[in-house]
């Protein structure tokens, strides 16, 4: 099967969780399948990151834009009532790029990642798919809620927008997949809509335990210019961390990860290293004794919890991370629906060592069972050759996440 992949940036460096999901599934895809890729970036690439995914592409194809043109088209998107995101993918000269290159690939079937890349996509007549991802319009709406004054209105225009645009698409492609449960019924608002649940995966061999010095209590990562990822870091140590250095005040954290904001930078003290940009985040997982994912806000499956806990770091987060995740509270993570119940976790998990080795043992065993690349492909590339093929989808099994066998909820009594 020919399979022309269309994504709004290159998916390398795997440093935003959108450029994960596309770069592995491509990966596997490209094993059985020719591959080509459509994407935009704004900034210049190395050789090295363009072979990382070339690699396993018949083709790649990048149209280079500015930042100074995507503000602009997505202010003249916001002034007209439309999606600031779509806008600022947007433009005459990518659309027009993507129809020529289309034309030459002549592909079997489109596979497009989220509804930015929609306005380049809806007048071609080929077979379409699109990776929703994650329920945008509900990952800004929570944000909106959280923030204030102007910011707050333009928030909460963006995710009006943006859920206009998550319903045009579903008339706009032939299928829809989306990362999980709950970010499908956001989206899908009428009940015969057939959305496929397309899980992540995680790379077993790459994020491996490995017994080291623990040098730090507790670690968060991400990338630190993402609001929900800013928001989380935060609260962790604003809010969470005073109420734990009651009662531990020595305890340390560390905020691993890429393009710190003020806000961010502004956390750094005596006990709270702020990192920056890191070659390998394996490192700062493992030297931690347990990782806190204090998510307030955002969208689809927290992948910082499935490396951490892939690699045998017992997991504290919220109900917000956890309702995607799946994982049963106290048995395979601790989750806290408060800043009480999120120090008081904190504080448990660090003094006892019997119940650290059990939620790593039992988090481990938790993504490995629920969550593979090769198993998640395998659907996605299912529902790709029926589009191909416009054949009608297969219904997916209630009471679990397919192809992974997931559960639903994320049971369990939380605290």
């Amino acid at each position: 099967m020919k399979i022309l992949a269309v994504l709004p940036r290159f998916p390398y460096p795997l440093e935003k969780g959108d450029k994960l999901r596309a770069y592995h599934q491509l990966k596997q895809l490209a094993k059985s399948n020719q591959i080509y890729l459509f994407c935009t970036t704004h900034s210049k690439l190395s050789d090295e990151e363009i072979e990382a995914v070339s690699v396993f592409c018949a083709d790649v194809k990048i149209v280079k834009t500015t930042k100074a043109k995507s503000i602009l088209n997505a202010a003249i998107y916001f002034a007209t009532g439309r999606s600031l995101q779509l806008g600022y993918w947007d433009s005459c000269s990518t659309r027009n790029a993507f129809k020529q290159y289309e034309k030459k690939v002549n592909p079997d079937v489109l596979y497009c990642q989220m509804v930015r890349t929609m306005p380049w996509v809806e007048k071609s007549k080929t077979a379409k798919v699109i990776d929703y991802q994650d329920a945008l319009s509900t990952n800004v709406a929570r944000r909106a809620k959280m923030s204030s004054g102007l910011w707050k209105k333009i928030l909460n225009h963006e995710a009006v927008c943006l859920e206009k645009a998550e319903q045009k698409a579903l008339t706009v492609f032939d299928r829809y997949t989306i990362i999980s449960r709950r970010d499908r019924r956001a989206v899908r608002k009428e009940g015969d809509i057939h959305i496929d649940v397309v899980t992540n995966g995680i790379d077993f061999d790459y994020f491996a335990p490995q017994e080291v010095e623990k040098t730090a209590d507790i670690v968060f990562c991400g990338n630190m210019q993402y609001e929900p990822n800013v928001n989380a870091a935060k609260f962790l140590v604003e809010r969470i961390m005073p109420k734990v250095w009651r009662t531990l005040p020595d305890t340390t954290v560390v905020l691993a990860g890429a393009e710190p904001t003020k806000a961010v930078r502004a956390l750094a003290g005596p006990k709270v290293t702020v990192t920056g940009w890191v070659e390998d985040i394996r490192p700062y997982y493992r030297s931690a004794r347990i990782f806190v994912a204090p998510m307030l806000s955002g969208s689809g499956l927290q992948n910082k919890l499935l490396e951490a806990m892939a690699m045998g770091i017992p997991c504290v987060t919220t109900l917000v991370a956890n309702g995607t995740l799946g994982a049963t509270s106290k048995q395979e993570i601790l989750v806290g629906k408060c800043t009480d119940a999120m120090a008081s976790h904190i504080v448990r998990l660090l003094g006892d060592a019997k119940l650290r080795k059990r939620l790593s043992e039992n988090g481990r065993a938790f993504v490995q069972k629920n969550y593979s690349w090769i198993e998640s492909v395998k659907y996605l590339e299912l529902v790709l050759r029926q589009a191909a093929k416009k054949e009608k989808p297969n219904k997916q099994k209630k009471g679990k996440w397919v192809p992974n066998g997931n559960r639903t909820k994320g049971s369990g009594k939380t605290e």
